[in-house]
């Protein structure tokens, strides 16, 4: 990772792209070789960054199993692993039906957080974030959880996810400024969180956006066929992505993530990756220089 191509999450680097390790551990998962083989090639291509969660998992009784997985894939990487930072969330849950549950009780985040800790490893846990605000429960209250574990050592960075502008600026107060990153979805087809990442990049907060390659549905880089008949194909959403695409010669999602690098230099997108060269692909991003031409036609594309 070279220094320009760097980001920050307070004052840990990290490269600018970083794994979403969710797939790993969801329905329709890998097998483990092949989870291995994921995580290992974003090792080897300078990833840094790991999001997982308590919550990242299939069935009811498997709470914790894509964390235990990153951990046990660090563990068996070959090469050093001391600049990685694993950042894992609390106060979701999946009871195995398909559907997620909320919880932001300070019993149950303080609870969770020593769980993730136990399964990850070492003497804390690099990023700890609340993984939704719980309707049920004060902002404040759920925060106050984070706080306490920051100030115990038991975290040694906070942030949230799924948040909007007056969440943020409360968390960073009640955290006393110390709120490292925002994790909220944000790609060519969801841009709610645009004030948000305006927030991040103003208060230096780093912004994670998860699910970053929606609205880019082909990997091809060649435009679509015609119809047997002769008919022009209808472009695929986004075009301007698929465009900017074959202009470089890369696919439209190293386009999509370089457009979001290219948003803020608080900006490190979290993609899903279950396949290796998935993730290779993802990670080579941080190497795209859009002009301002092409990212005013991307930041335009509807």
């Amino acid at each position: 990772m070279s220094d320009s191509s760097a980001r920050r999450i307070r004052d840990v680097r990290v490269g600018p792209v970083g794994l979403g390790a969710m797939p790993l551990s969801i329905e329709r998962r890998p097998d483990e070789a092949r989870a291995f083989a994921t995580v290992h090639a974003a090792l080897d291509v300078g990833v840094t960054l790991i999001d997982t969660a308590d919550s990242y998992h299939w069935h009811a009784d498997e709470r914790g199993h894509n964390e235990e997985l990153i951990a046990r894939a660090i563990a068996a990487y070959g090469g050093d692993t001391s600049d990685v930072l694993v950042a894992t969330k609390g106060g979701r849950g999946r009871p195995g039906d398909g559907s997620w549950t909320v919880d932001g009780t300070p019993e149950h985040l303080k609870r969770a957080c020593e769980e993730s800790l136990r399964r990850l490893g070492g003497e804390a846990i690099g990023l700890y974030q609340l993984h939704k605000p719980d309707p049920r429960v004060p902002f404040a209250e759920s925060i106050g959880a984070l706080r306490e574990l920051l100030d115990a050592g038991t975290i040694r960075m906070a942030g949230v996810s799924n948040a909007d502008a007056a969440q943020i600026r409360q968390a960073d107060e009640i955290l006393g400024g110390r709120l490292a990153s925002v994790q909220n979805e944000y790609s060519p087809a969801v841009r709610d969180s645009a004030a948000e990442l305006r927030l991040c990049d103003e208060l230096g907060i780093a912004f994670l956006p998860w699910s970053p390659l929606g609205g880019i549905s082909r990997s091809s880089l060649d435009a679509p066929p015609a119809a047997a008949d002769g008919t022009p194909a209808t472009a695929p959403p986004f075009a301007a992505f698929h465009e900017v695409a074959r202009d470089h010669g890369v696919s439209p999602q190293r386009i999509a993530l370089a457009w979001l690098l290219a948003s803020s230099p608080v900006v490190v997108p979290i993609p899903g990756a279950s396949r290796p060269e998935t993730i290779r692909d993802s990670a080579a991003a941080g190497e795209v220089t859009l002009t301002a031409d092409e990212f005013a036609r991307l930041d335009a594309a509807r």
